[in-house]
């Protein structure tokens, strides 16, 4: 048997020396590597050397960012500056430490909004926002910009915030390169497309190979079975039949316990079987279990997936209470010293209401949640722990894979179906790719593990296909908005701006299926041709003919609606007249018959809903629709002064007396004339169609049919021209409505924006122009501090439940500045409608009151209390997310309206007042 020698051939050996001379930087990054570079890394790598942008899209864990990294040393090699920008501030965190652990604190510096550290650094991590608003304020931190980092590019499809990273691949200057670095998209190629057309030279890198294998399980009950049992002839994977058989026998009798449990309710009162029943039901296992499970097998570190904050802490309870505990008392030891390096800084007199015992409790067993509703330093803490592997087990909602590198052995959902912010929906075969890509750490797994926690109705087969699709692509998201107008018109002017939206991705997919639409356009084209040859008629114009046609029918439909609401509106009106105890006949339907009267039931809208009785004991409500015809009482009946419909016997009764009052029911009335048989219009008509030559045709039925297909084609094929002409050019007039509602409003005037919209530009989110015009129109004018916090937390506070109670706001300047704003809002709102373009959401007033009393230096229990008083509920993350919120825009205030006085002056105060406490912590 031959063995595989380890020396490369001379070829292979000769190809590689020249690729370590043709590319020095890389040759010298990858020799301090501690690992080999993946085949995708070096193609990426050794494009960006050889003077190319890159798009690198691989899966979750792949090892992506290398190839960010290498830019950042390419930067520092060339004595060039780099970019690297993360969607979410922890991200830029996390990024910049691991840059300044490599490079040293001088070569890196972070801007992420509220933090800043060394920012003239040939390195700099920031969020992408940061670097948007520097390219719109002409920044001279962009000269000697040689590399921009784009982490989780395919961040451009979120709805809310997408626009941004469109904005900053547009407009970047020509020659720096552009590192796009995105998860797995099946529309890589088109991506690429893109970046080409607008960025110019781009190599587009795809792996779709996992660097860790990825195993799918199912766990039923107490039992972890494998989702799939290989793959057929075809290379397909198979769902294993042992699971589907045993699924499915389970289902059955989950079926039959749930007939059994009816019928027990229905019965009497007996216990005798249900008990068996209910011991012989499934139940999915408990959290406590599938955690005890995974730990047997060696499967952790583990995050479960469970979709509701409420839920992630409720897991953590049942683990506390079942005595689970997954720590050494080393690792308690290490535990506690890195809660305390976090939370050092939180006040003493808060920890009983952040919850902090109980979270630290289960921290040290090697348990904790994550989720948004935390306190930051919580989720720190929390990240830390999970990556150092002393907690092993996190209950998370779906945010946690959005971003923060918090790897695991295995990733456990325990639903396949998540609240989208509207609906419950199930998870997309994306949604499901993103989550389990979770599972399993490059250089420390040998293989990732997916556990399903099958329950009844959860289908083996959806869960394999959700599994096993790749079908995911990268849509664009991008909508002009108001600070982005008048930043594009201020920068490049009306035309310029016009064509950039022009060029952004949105505008190309929305091109791309034009494309579509006008080819199937030019196929009903061609069809038509071959339908009017096969309608030609040799005695005259049958098209003509056809047309005349058309009209004979359109009139008599038109007739025939007039004529049923006629006879409805003389019925309803005959209905108005009855008075309990008319015995009329209802004409036609299942109730036809003899009826009595018992309620004329008029309701507040002046419609007839009259309440009856049949003679064939039917009680129940009428109406206009049950007539053909004016009604008219056939006689009257006595009855009781209180009749009760719903009694039988009481119907039994008066159907009996309906019946022998000797009153019979006349004929169904005939069918009324036409109501077309006086029409002038469609005799005249008539006349002329029969008067066409082609009237006397005898094909003319065979020609008609053709007619027929050709007006059905050509009204498919006008309803396909106004698509493509809605979106040819969507983008640009969209932008060209809001330049217009901004010229109405002063901050627009021809190509130039004006001193309003120049403060425009400097206001970023979603309540952009309404916070304009507050400051414009001096609404917050002579607040105080606390008061002005409370005012604007309106224009960003968004409650998570619409049904809730109306909040209270404090009485005083504070309920009279919010209703101002208000008033503004709604009369923007109006303009908005008129102008088609996307409105404004209204103020919500149910962050005003805690935000008040934590402004006026009360303490967090006490506005957590007032705050559940006054009906929105927050947990501390929540409070001090939404207060970090208030404070980002409270400092755009004071930078526009300038900070020396007025409310400029008021907004640097409130500032102070509101970063304080858990508030700061964690914040610079």
């Amino acid at each position: 048997m031959g063995v595989a020698s380890s020396t490369p051939a001379p070829a292979e050996a000769y190809a590689a020396a020249r690729s370590r001379a043709a590319r020095p930087n890389l040759t010298e990054f990858v020799s301090g590597l501690p690992f080999e570079l993946d085949g995708f890394q070096l193609s990426a790598c050794s494009a960006l050397e050889d003077g190319h942008g890159v798009l690198v899209c691989a899966p979750t864990g792949a090892g992506k960012t290398v190839v960010g990294e290498f830019a950042v040393h390419l930067a520092l090699a060339r004595g060039q500056k780099c970019f690297y920008t993360t969607p979410i501030k922890a991200l830029s965190n996390q990024k910049y430490a691991d840059l300044v652990a490599r490079h040293g604190p001088d070569a890196v510096g972070l801007l992420t909004g509220d933090t800043v550290i060394n920012s003239g650094a040939q390195v700099v991590v920031m969020t992408t926002e940061v670097l948007r608003n520097m390219i719109y304020a002409g920044s001279g931190a962009l000269e000697h910009l040689a590399y921009v980092v784009m982490d989780e590019v395919h961040y451009l499809a979120d709805r809310f915030r997408g626009a941004v990273w469109e904005e900053v691949i547009l407009q970047l200057p020509e020659h720096v390169a552009l590192v796009s670095l995105s998860a797995t998209v099946s529309n890589a190629e088109e991506f690429g497309d893109w970046l080409v057309t607008v960025r110019g030279d781009t190599t587009v890198v795809v792996d779709e190979v996992r660097p860790v294998p990825l195993w799918q399980h199912m766990m039923v009950g107490s039992r972890l079975m494998d989702l799939f049992a290989g793959e057929d002839e075809a290379g397909e994977l198979q769902v294993d039949p042992d699971l589907v058989r045993y699924t499915r026998d389970l289902d059955r009798q989950s079926a039959v316990w749930d007939r059994g449990r009816g019928r027990g309710r229905a019965g009497n009162g007996h216990g005798g079987g249900g008990n068996a029943r209910s011991a012989n039901r499934f139940r999915p296992p408990s959290r406590t279990t599938v955690i005890d499970r995974l730990d047997r097998d060696g499967l952790l570190p583990a995050i479960t997936f469970v979709f509701s904050r409420a839920g992630c802490d409720a897991a953590v309870g049942q683990c506390l209470r079942s005595g689970l505990r997954l720590t050494s008392e080393d690792d308690v030891e290490e535990i506690r010293r890195i809660v305390e390096k976090h939370t050092s800084e939180l006040p003493q007199a808060d920890l009983a209401v952040l919850g902090y015992w109980e979270w630290r409790e289960a921290l040290e067993r090697g348990i904790a949640a994550h989720h948004a509703g935390m306190l930051p330093a919580f989720k720190e803490t929390v990240e830390e722990l999970f990556v150092r592997g002393l907690v092993r087990a996190v209950f998370a909602t779906e945010t946690l894979a959005l971003g923060i590198n918090m790897p695991a052995r295995t990733v456990v959902l325990e639903r396949l179906v998540k609240f989208n912010g509207e609906s419950h929906a199930e998870l997309t075969p994306g949604e499901y790719t993103q989550l389990t890509g979770r599972a399993g750490r490059r250089g420390i797994d040998v293989e990732g593990h997916a556990v399903v926690v099958w329950q009844p109705g959860t289908d083996p087969v959806q869960v394999a296909g959700l599994a096993s699709t790749r079908t995911y692509p990268l849509r664009s998201s991008f909508r002009p908005g108001y600070n982005m107008a008048v930043n594009l018109v201020g920068r490049l002017g009306v035309d310029a701006a016009r064509d950039l939206l022009e060029q952004s991705l949105g505008q190309f997919q929305a091109d791309r299926s034009v494309v579509g639409i006008s080819r199937r356009i030019e196929r009903n084209a061609e069809a038509l041709a071959g339908y009017e040859e096969s309608m030609r008629c040799h005695l005259g114009d049958f098209a003509e003919y056809m047309g005349l046609r058309r009209q004979v029918s359109d009139r008599e439909k038109a007739l025939s609606r007039l004529g049923v609401a006629q006879s409805r509106d003389a019925a309803a009106a005959s209905l108005r007249t009855l008075r309990t105890g008319d015995v009329i006949a209802v004409p036609t339907g299942r109730r036809a018959g003899l009826a009595v009267v018992l309620d004329p039931g008029v309701d507040p809208d002046g419609d007839p809903r009259p309440l009856v009785l049949s003679e064939d004991r039917w009680a129940g409500r009428l109406s206009p629709a049950d007539f053909t015809a004016p009604v008219e009482p056939l006689g009257r009946m006595r009855l009781p002064k209180r009749v009760d419909h719903r009694a039988p016997r009481v119907r039994r009764d008066l159907a009996s007396s309906l019946r022998n009052t000797g009153i019979v029911a006349p004929p169904a009335p005939r069918r009324r004339g036409r109501a077309d048989a006086d029409d002038g219009d469609l005799a005249a008509l008539r006349r002329a169609l029969r008067a066409h030559p082609c009237h006397g045709c005898d094909d003319r039925e065979v020609h008609a049919r053709w007619a027929e297909r050709a007006g059905r084609l050509e009204r498919e094929t006008e309803q396909l021209r106004q698509k493509r002409q809605a979106t040819t050019h969507s983008l640009a007039r969209a932008f060209d409505r809001i330049r217009g509602l901004l010229s109405e409003r002063g901050y627009v005037d021809g190509e130039e924006i004006t001193e309003h919209g120049a403060r425009l530009a400097r206001i970023w989110g979603e309540s952009d122009l309404l916070t304009a015009e507050c400051l414009r129109h001096g609404v917050w004018d002579g607040l105080e501090a606390a008061e002005l916090a409370a005012v604007v937390s309106a224009l960003v506070y968004e409650t998570r439940r619409d049904n809730g109670p109306v909040p209270r706001v404090p009485s005083g300047p504070v309920s009279e500045a919010l209703a101002a704003t208000v008033r503004v809002w709604a009369e923007l709102d109006a303009d908005e409608r008129r102008h088609r373009v996307d409105r404004t959401r209204e103020p919500d007033l149910g962050f005003a009151w805690p935000m008040h009393r934590w402004a006026r230096g009360e303490s967090l229990s006490a506005v957590l209390t007032a705050a559940e008083q006054n009906g929105s509920e927050l947990s501390a993350g929540d409070f001090v997310r939404w207060c970090r919120q208030v404070l980002d825009l409270l400092d755009q205030i004071a930078g526009v309206a300038g900070r020396s006085g007025g409310v400029g002056r008021v907004a640097v105060q409130a500032g102070r007042a509101v970063r304080r406490g858990v508030v700061a912590v964690g914040a610079t």
